[in-house]
């Protein structure tokens, strides 16, 4: 079983293990962008969900060299982070998939600022893959302050016991370099997103993080899954950049305000 061309632009309004054994043949998924409920740092309309059947359901439909963003972050309770995100990091290893990379989303404002603490302004951004990834386009945006348009002479390096070597390599130096993996993203109020109605939910996803990583690990005409489709981010990031997208979301009210941000937008079906 593939995917139903029925399903495909659409939020379903279920949940979302149920709905990928039901739906979601094996090696379907390019990519998953997703920020599940985590820690409970926001009641999202008393829901919840299963970590593990989410997690070997995601591994069973991603395809061969597909990619799962995971993006999480970890409460204080008791004087203690409890380290979820690492727990549900090491069990996606436990079932199969690789840690690709661990990557930082910094953000540019305080949620919860403690007083005995350094202020926490970063998620962590799991980058799981199902073998070798295949597709890669690294974003090259990080400007080189050493730019002059000329060739570059690197003059040492290390052998792994410590000698210092010098060797005459040359190579052109780039005006952009491949950006490095702590991602700093504005969020909050007209800087994750400009519609407004997406604020109607308690945790909106940033547009451009989700967009970012859309062009990192997939191609125009890929499909992009998200399983927590919250306010609708993913599936509006997907369709502006020509990628087919699925989506579940258990709240009919959630439901509601991802729907009315992606009418209009390329591909869209609605909720079924």
């Amino acid at each position: 079983m593939d995917i139903n061309g029925k399903d495909l632009n659409k939020i379903h309004n279920n949940d979302c293990v149920q709905f990928m054994r039901e739906n979601i043949g094996d090696c379907s998924i390019d990519l998953t962008v997703t920020s599940p409920p985590y820690d409970d740092l926001r009641n999202y309309n008393g829901y919840s969900f299963n970590f593990e059947e989410t997690a070997k359901e995601l591994y069973r439909v991603t395809k061969e060299g597909g990619v799962v963003v995971w993006v999480v972050g970890d409460k204080t309770h008791n004087g203690s982070e409890s380290g979820t995100s690492f727990k549900q990091a090491l069990y996606f290893k436990e079932i199969g998939f690789n840690l690709h990379d661990t990557m930082i989303y910094e953000k540019d404002s305080i949620s919860f600022p403690d007083k005995n603490r350094y202020y926490q302004i970063f998620e962590y951004m799991f980058v799981f893959s199902k073998g070798k990834p295949k597709t890669v386009n690294l974003i090259s945006d990080r400007k080189n302050k050493w730019y002059n348009g000329k060739k570059h002479i690197k003059g040492h390096y290390r052998k792994m016991d410590g000698e210092k070597v010098r060797h005459n390599k040359q190579n052109l130096l780039k005006e952009f370099g491949v950006r490095f993996n702590i991602w700093r993203i504005p969020n909050g109020h007209q800087k994750s997103t400009l519609d407004k109605v997406a604020f109607e939910h308690p945790a909106i996803f940033p547009e451009r993080l989700a967009e970012d990583h859309i062009l990192s690990w997939s191609n125009e005409g890929d499909i992009v899954l998200d399983p927590f489709m919250g306010s609708g981010t993913t599936a509006k990031m997907a369709a502006l950049n020509n990628r087919k997208y699925i989506g579940t979301e258990i709240s009919k009210e959630y439901c509601d305000i991802a729907n009315e941000r992606l009418r209009g937008y390329r591909g869209y079906i609605g909720t079924k």
